[in-house]
């Protein structure tokens, strides 16, 4: 276990789970987290499930989270726009549209983008160029470049959002991982300090460089959509396991 752990980090897609299917060992790693005291967090920048449905697939894997110990990037979105009283224009995923009709949406003066698959067309992100050229900020749920299926590596929105900075010539604003406000929210609701804290992750921005750069631990599992090449990206200090049961904790 690296020095002065006190709270472990779980990302969900491609550590604990690939698609339907959890990662051998994966419960027992997070029980054995338990059981030795550690405080327990799952953070995902899961944009196409609401809270409910991910909750609910961790139990069916036989993995055991409450509801507060859950961080999403969808749910740090919304706690962000409602704070600054922002009107989105929202392109998220259906499944999780709802967790955002709270929001006045009326003359939209900011643009928030997920992982909306089939509405990331030419009309929807056209619109969000639009707004954005005209002075709208834009923010991003996430920006990763892929995800692993149980078959196969999926393009993510992280290529949408980079072709709106570059036509509106803004920069995103990243809610989720590796943005630093959504590690500092998720190290904040455990009383640790930053440094005591294990971000376990399969991506090496979002999980791995967004950890150390807000000063977690880090670790890299051999799982999901790693690859190969990352070994040799990796910043000094973090350590690699084939995958999330040969954590030592």
């Amino acid at each position: 276990m690296p020095a002065a752990c006190q709270a472990v980090f779980f990302d969900l897609s491609g550590v604990l789970y690939e698609g339907s299917k959890a990662v051998t060992g994966a419960a027992k790693a997070v029980d054995q987290a338990r059981n030795r005291g550690l405080t327990i967090r799952f953070v995902t920048n899961t944009s196409t499930k609401c809270r409910e449905d991910i909750l609910n697939k961790l139990d069916r894997l036989g993995i055991e989270a409450e509801p507060s110990e859950l961080f999403s990037a969808p749910m740090a979105a919304l706690e962000y726009l409602l704070k600054h009283d922002l009107r989105p224009y929202c392109l998220v995923h259906e499944a999780i549209e709802y967790e955002f009709s709270c929001l006045d949406r009326r003359d939209p003066n900011a643009v928030l983008i997920g992982d909306a698959r089939g509405r990331l067309h030419y009309e929807s992100l056209n619109r969000a160029f639009q707004l954005c050229h005209a002075g709208a900020p834009l923010f991003a749920i996430g920006k990763n470049r892929y995800f692993k299926t149980e078959e196969e590596l999926q393009l993510d929105s992280g290529a949408f959002v980079v072709g709106l900075e570059w036509a509106a010539g803004t920069e995103a604003v990243v809610l989720g991982k590796p943005g630093p406000e959504f590690f500092r929210s998720v190290v904040e609701s455990t009383g640790f300090s930053a440094s005591e804290c294990l971000m376990i992750g399969d991506d090496l921005e979002s999980d791995i460089y967004g950890a150390i750069d807000c000063g977690l631990q880090a670790t890299l599992v051999r799982t999901g959509k790693y690859q190969p090449s990352y070994d040799s990206k990796l910043p000094d200090g973090v350590s690699v396991v084939d995958s999330v049961a040969d954590l030592v904790l």
